[in-house]
């Protein structure tokens, strides 16, 4: 609360003037001071002033505490009109209300200016805040309990930050507030029950915040929300159906999470739901039957949930819709016909399920740029205009006709993987391949030669070189910058001899395969090599708050789960190379990377997420040849061994039986001729 000189002269009677210090910046610091004036004669002026000296010395202690004096010059009355750190688009931003005899600061906004340091306890002194805006920085610490006296604010943002510790039940004395994000953090614990006191809430954003544990029952009285982001936390137990009685909710993201199925039939009634994204449930099969009314979606994404069943007719008629996604799950049946009567659609993944038949004649329809049907038991040939441009399919792994595909060989060849088919060489056996992922072909230092894999890839593609193949599905939903699937960067890679080999990199934001072909059937072993270049690792911006996660599998077995580039490591442009030994028994190799909801969406920049890979280097492990050519050589040599050991018996008895004749060879005739 800040008092400003006023002088009423509406009428001719004697008002009394407020008189106020004069709030002056220290010439180095940029603090706020109080500047002598003179005495203030009426009683309650006395008292306004008071909260001048105690506001000034809350904003000294954030100006000085954060380094702030070059960035907020507030040389004089913080309040007084039109000043320039209180536009909309004032970074930082004080904003006053001086609509009584006395000035409030409402409005506190220091956004992305990379603040380090704890939040001082001082900034809880002003009372009269409505919006604090503090996201984007690198506070640390604890959100001090403090928080709770704030009890007017309707919006609090902390989001991206590196806050720990529980977050305080205190927030829930907040009761008008409007909006709250705490999403990006380094929070443990469970999320506290009193945040259902808050009722008013609209908007609640708490992806990434490091949160565990079950989601509270009481977050049931939050009827209010319209957005709910809270994926990437370690949440257990079901999937709360009290989210099914939120009727306001618009928006509903809770990716990568230790939640379990099913997802519950009272999702039905959210028919105001314009964004529904749910992955990664354990347990329990899901169905589709909930999504009958859901008209209103522009985006539905139920990736990885244990969804079963057919698909419904009535998904056709979503005339919003432009982003679907039920690839991983145990779909079973025909895609709907009614997929051909999309209007605006724009990415469909269908793939790694069960589907069956044939692709509808019509399902590209006018607006849709990517078709993912890949790893399903479909035939049939492909639709119409599958050669438009600026479209891209992938049908791998089925045995749908690829006739008129420019990688028609690839498709044939794979057919193999899906079912329990097998796989025979096209060409004689290798024993070993390498791929300089997302970057064209060089040799390394110990001699290795790996292949150009810099061929452009789309939402849903598949390419194939000449004894290897890559598939790419996903789309980096809600990415201004536009489809990134290489990533590139200038800087030397550290901890290695071969800095070339990390400086591009392929990547995916759902689903990355790389296939070695015709191989020798036996062990193998394969290297992973990995360098961080989208993501920064500095300590001192909230740039390099970002945390990318993914799983790898190497022939359908999970060899690293929630796997950090970073932390492994141990920052960013840093060589890694992981090691694992499989074997091959099908003439394929499968490396599959695949993101799981985890880590976080948008640091640097938004959809810097999914997996990323740099270069693969396979090799036979010596001596670990084809199994049944070592069965036969084995059998051969068991065999040889044998008759060896025989003639020399033979040899042997030979010689006893030579000499024994000569001792005593008379004897021997004789009694031979008696028989």
């Amino acid at each position: 609360m800040v008092c400003r000189n006023r002088e009423r002269n509406r009428t001719k009677r004697r008002r009394t003037r407020v008189v106020v210090n004069t709030v002056k910046k220290t010439p180095n610091t940029g603090s706020l001071l109080l500047a002598p004036s003179e005495p203030s004669k009426p009683e309650e002026n006395k008292k306004a002033c008071n909260w001048v000296a105690l506001f000034v010395s809350a904003l000294n202690k954030i100006i000085d505490q954060w380094d702030l004096g070059n960035q907020l010059s507030l040389t004089i009355d913080p309040c007084i009109p039109n000043a320039t750190w209180a536009s909309s688009t004032a970074n930082p931003r004080v904003l006053c209300d001086c609509a009584g005899s006395t000035c409030h600061i409402t409005h506190l906004k220091i956004y992305a200016l990379d603040i380090l340091g704890e939040i001082p306890r001082e900034l809880f002194e002003l009372k009269e805040l409505i919006d604090l805006n503090l996201g984007q920085n690198v506070l640390s610490g604890p959100i001090p309990a403090e928080i709770g006296q704030l009890s007017k604010l309707q919006y609090l943002s902390l989001g991206i930050n590196n806050l720990t510790g529980p977050v305080p039940p205190e927030i829930g004395n907040l009761s008008k507030l409007l909006s709250l994000s705490f999403g990006s953090n380094q929070f443990s614990g469970p999320l506290p029950m009193e945040l259902g006191k808050l009722t008013t809430l609209q908007e609640l954003y708490l992806d990434s915040s490091g949160v565990t544990g079950p989601i509270p029952q009481e977050l049931a009285n939050l009827k209010s929300l319209n957005t709910l982001w809270a994926s990437d936390n370690l949440f257990t137990g079901k999937l709360p159906e009290f989210l099914g009685t939120f009727a306001e909710l618009k928006d509903l993201r809770l990716d990568g999470t230790l939640l379990e199925g099913p997802i519950p039939s009272n999702f039905g009634a959210l028919v105001k739901l314009d964004i529904l994204r749910v992955g990664d449930l354990g347990e329990e099969d899901s169905s589709l039957g909930f999504l009958e009314n859901l008209t209103s979606l522009s985006t539905l994404s139920l990736r990885n949930c244990r969804v079963s069943g057919k698909i419904p007719e009535q998904i056709g008629d979503f005339a919003k819709l432009q982003y679907l996604d039920l690839s991983f799950n145990k779909l079973t049946g025909q895609i709907p016909n009614s997929f051909q009567e999309f209007t605006v659609l724009q990415f469909l993944y269908l793939g790694d399920n069960n589907l069956s038949g044939e692709l509808p004649a019509s399902i590209i329809t006018p607006n849709l740029i990517a078709l993912d049907v890949s790893f399903n038991p479909m035939s049939g040939n492909l639709p119409l205009n599958f050669a438009r441009t600026g479209f891209s399919m992938n049908v791998l792994g089925t045995s749908i006709n690829g006739n008129g595909l420019s990688d028609r060989g690839g498709f044939g060849l794979l057919n193999c993987l899906q079912g329990d088919a097998k796989c025979t060489n096209q060409l004689p056996a290798l024993s070993s391949f390498s791929i300089k992922c997302g970057g064209t072909s060089q040799t390394s230092a110990s001699g290795i030669e790996y292949d150009d894999d810099s061929e452009t890839l789309g939402a849903a593609s598949f390419y194939k070189s000449s004894r290897w193949a890559v598939s790419s599905t996903g789309n980096f939903v809600f990415n201004s910058n536009g489809p990134l699937y290489i990533a590139s960067t200038d800087s030397q890679i550290t901890e290695t001899l071969e800095s070339e080999l990390y400086k591009t990199a392929r990547l995916s934001p759902s689903s990355l395969r790389y296939f070695g072909l015709d191989l020798m059937n036996g062990k193998y072993i394969v290297e992973l090599h990995f360098a961080e270049i989208a993501m920064e690792d500095d300590t001192s911006s909230w740039k390099g708050l970002g945390r990318r996660i993914f799983d790898v599998y190497i022939q359908g077995e999970r060899v690293l789960q929630d796997f950090n580039i970073q932390k492994e490591a141990g920052g960013s442009k840093r060589a890694l190379i992981k090691t694992f030994e499989t074997n091959v028994s099908n003439t394929i190799m499968n490396i599959h990377f695949m993101w799981a909801g985890k880590g976080t969406c948008c640091i640097p920049l938004q959809g810097t997420y999914g997996p990323l890979v740099s270069a693969i280097n396979v090799r036979q492990v010596p001596g670990a040849g084809n199994s049944r050519k070592r069965g036969r050589k084995r059998v051969g040599r068991i065999v040889g061994i044998s008759l060896g050991c025989a003639a020399a018996v033979v040899i042997v008895s030979s010689v006893f039986y030579l000499m024994s004749i000569k001792d005593d060879g008379p004897r021997q005739i004789r009694m031979k001729m008696r028989m």
